[in-house]
This record gives structure tokens, sequence and C-alpha cells, in this order.
């Protein structure tokens, strides 16, 4: 948010429940916060929350800013600008009386209104809240979305280039790896499909290596991790991240049917039971329900969990039943799995406070997480861990988070090009041709 003139920042109060650092972002210019903001905040600390967490966070940067000086005359902030607590009592003029949906929401707009008419200009009402900002431009003032941190999906990493080469590269790829075109730049462990200027259907797979500045074939090409065959490149890109143990964090996002948790799964499977190179899959994901709960649940603490962690079951099964198929000594039931100390399905709450050593975790629907929560399970991760995290940035089901906003895309963008890291969008639907057609056009 550079301006080219001093600018004051109006915050409403989901700016600072979002990202309790707000105060620290806006470089040299001004803040205010209405006084309804910090009482809106009060309401928010007793939660067992991540907003809740925020509110807490928010109010002990202001009490540490209290001490510096009056914060009702501003205190000074580290980068030049000034933060303020506004008191004063601000009314809407009679123009905008019949304006009466949100009263908290009203005395943020009339302050917002009153620092505009004494200023005349450089007044903007930063909120994430769509109708507020709406409200605010029919007032008659600027009024912007709070954007450090957001991740426009359209401009999101894909982890995954084509490029064009001569039918002789694909005999170098193989020998002793390609070196990119000079007019285009990748990211390390990027993944690349190269195609025959001469014969389009004559295609070769692999992955870019920043150290040495080469594209190499994939090593993962012919695996079926329990039974579960890669269906399409994407997939085949996917096997590759999962299975490379100097990549620590793997982000696999997609939409429902694409494949994500399924094979993430699998390779862990694989990786712990048969290859022995973890100790424990640990399976979890955010406890959220899709549209309106049902409420309390009988039983115990496993049987209340279960209807949410049943996704994870799902493809747990389908696993399983592809592994037996195939007749692998090493085919276990899930009971099996569970029982012999390979497999751990939790929910995502129990993971705060914990390190986590020489495991394979996936954190599934990863979508429904902010970025402070992603921030949380990856250091959790400890020595030999690896994290994948899947999830589908268009099926959002936190409503204090968004498709540009939440954690998983935030990570996915933040860390590519990361040593170790690995990052792929997966495209084509996999489920069923009626689960890819409702995908496409629902």
């Amino acid at each position: 948010m550079v301006a080219s003139s001093k600018k004051v920042f109006v915050l409403d109060t989901n700016v600072l429940l979002h990202d309790p650092q707000a105060i620290f972002r806006f470089q040299e210019h001004d803040l205010v916060i209405p006084i309804v903001v910090i009482e809106e905040i009060d309401t928010f600390k007793k939660d067992q929350t991540e907003v809740g967490r925020n509110a807490r966070t928010v109010s002990r940067n202001l009490d540490a800013l209290r001490k510096k000086g009056s914060l009702s005359k501003g205190v000074q902030l580290d980068d030049g600008g000034t933060l303020t607590v506004d008191v004063s009592n601000h009314a809407l003029d009679d123009t905008f009386a019949h304006i009466n949906q949100n009263p908290a929401d009203n005395m943020i707009l009339a302050c917002a209104k009153s620092l505009l008419d004494k200023r005349r200009e450089n007044v903007v009402l930063v909120s994430k809240d769509t109708n507020m900002r709406i409200k605010a431009d029919a007032l008659g003032f600027r009024t912007d979305d709070y954007t450090t941190g957001r991740v426009e999906l359209d401009e999101l990493y894909s982890g995954a280039a084509e490029i064009l080469v001569e039918e002789g590269n694909f005999d170098q790829l193989f020998q002793e790896g390609l070196p990119p075109p000079d007019d285009e730049e990748f990211f390390h462990n990027q993944c690349i499909t190269l195609i025959d200027k001469a014969n389009d259907s004559h295609t070769a797979l692999g992955r870019f290596n920043a150290v040495d500045k080469r594209i190499h074939p994939l090593r993962a090409q012919d695996l079926a991790p329990w039974g579960i065959r890669p269906r399409n490149r994407e997939q085949q890109f996917a096997l590759e991240l999962l299975f490379d143990e100097s990549i620590n964090v793997v982000t696999l996002l997609g939409r429902a049917g694409t494949g994500k948790t399924l094979l993430a799964i699998a390779a862990g499977l694989q990786q712990i039971v048969d290859d022995e190179k973890y100790n424990k899959l640990l399976v979890s994901r955010p406890v959220m329900p899709m549209g309106k709960d049902i409420g309390f649940l009988p039983g115990d603490v496993e049987d209340k969990l279960r209807p949410y962690m049943q996704p994870i079951y799902d493809n747990l099964d389908f696993i399983v039943a592809a592994n037996t198929e195939m007749r692998r000594r090493s085919s276990m039931t899930i009971s099996q799995l569970e029982e012999g100390g390979y497999l751990s399905v939790e929910p995502l709450t129990y993971i705060r406070g914990r390190s986590i050593p020489n495991q394979y975790i996936i954190v599934d629907e990863a979508q429904n997480l902010t970025p402070h929560e992603v921030r949380t399970i990856l250091t959790r991760a400890g020595n030999g861990a690896k994290v994948v995290l899947t999830g589908d940035p268009y099926q959002i089901d936190n409503p204090y988070v968004d498709g540009s906003t939440n954690g998983l895309s935030f990570l996915a963008e933040h860390f590519k090009g990361q040593e170790l890291s690995g990052h792929i969008i997966l495209i084509k639907g996999e489920r069923s041709k009626l689960a890819e057609l409702a995908s496409k056009l629902l």
C-alpha cells in the first residue's frame, strides 16, 4: 500500500482480526482505529479459535503502543506513521440517516467521513467486508481491501510449464539433463513438459533443478504406490514430488476429484509400510462442516470426530482395496495399519504445541486454514518429517478466508522456488465422469 503522499487509513475490525500485525504494515502512513473497533475486538478475545488468538494479539500490540504515549493523541510507529484510537462520537448527517443496518459499521463509516470532511483528501477506509466498501463508496470516500498477503488465484504459481524442444534434446535430457531456454525463467522443482517441435505427440516429463540449472527426467515415472497409478501428467508430477525425500513440504491444489488426497495417502503408505522411510502416516484435516452444522454428536471423542474424518477413511478404503487386488504381501486393513502404529487420523486441533519428527504428515482441506495456521503446522514438523497440504481454493467453508487469502494459496506462492518445497496444481478430474462434469459446470 505504497503511495506518493501520506495518507490516513481507517481500519475496520475485520482487517485486524485477519492480520493482527496489520498496524505495522502501512509504512509511513497514519492509522486511525475507531473506538468501536476496539470494542468489537474485545468480544472475540475469549474465543479458542484463530480469530480469538488474533484478537488477543491485537490487544497486546495496542497495549504495548499505549506505553509509548496516548493512543487518543497518536503514537509514533517505527516506520514514521502514527496510530490513533479515535474516541470521538461521530454521526452521519441526516442525508444518510436511513443507513441503520449495522450500528458498529455506521460508527466506523462516520469516523472515516468525519476525517474526510476535515482533510478533504487522502482518507482511505480499509475493510475486508465487501458491503462495507460499497457503503463507503456510496458515502463518497475512498475505500480499499486489505491486500497484504493476498494471492490472486488467476496468477497463482501452477508448479508446471511446457517448452518446445528439438527432437535431439530428448537424448540429452535422459543422459545429462537439458538446459532450459535462455529466454524462460523456471523455479527449483518446477515440473516441465518437453514437447517435440516437429511432433507434438512426442513428449517427455522432467523437473528443473536450480542448482545445476538443468531439466532432469522424472525419477518416479513407473511408481504405482499401493495400486494407485497416475492417470495424467499432473498426477505423475505429484508423485514425483511426493516421493522425493529432499522435498519436505508439498502443496497439491485442484478441484474435487483430481486425486490430491488419494495420491498423497498412497504415496505415504508406500514410503512408510514398504520403504520404511518414515515412522508414521499422520493424516489430518480441519474440523469444519460444509453448510449448516447438525449440532452435537453422540459418543466419545472418536465417535464425534468420525464424520469429519470420514473423507480420509473413504480414500483409505479405496487404496487398501486397490492394494489387496494386486495381492501384495504388504496388504493390510485400516485397523491393522492403525493398530500397528503406521497410521493415525486426527483432527488438526491436536497439532498445536507438538513436535513431530520423521513422520509423513498430510493436511487435507488446507484451503480452510489461515496463513498463520499453516505456519503453525509447518513449525511442528521435526527432523525427517514431510508435510503435504492438499485442497481446493475454490471450495472454502471458513468465513474468515477466501480463495486469495487462505493459507494453502499463501504457502504455494511464497514457497515457490525453495529447494525443500514442491507444488503442483492438478487439473483433470479422475473420480468419475459425473464428478468431473459437475466440477466444471456447476
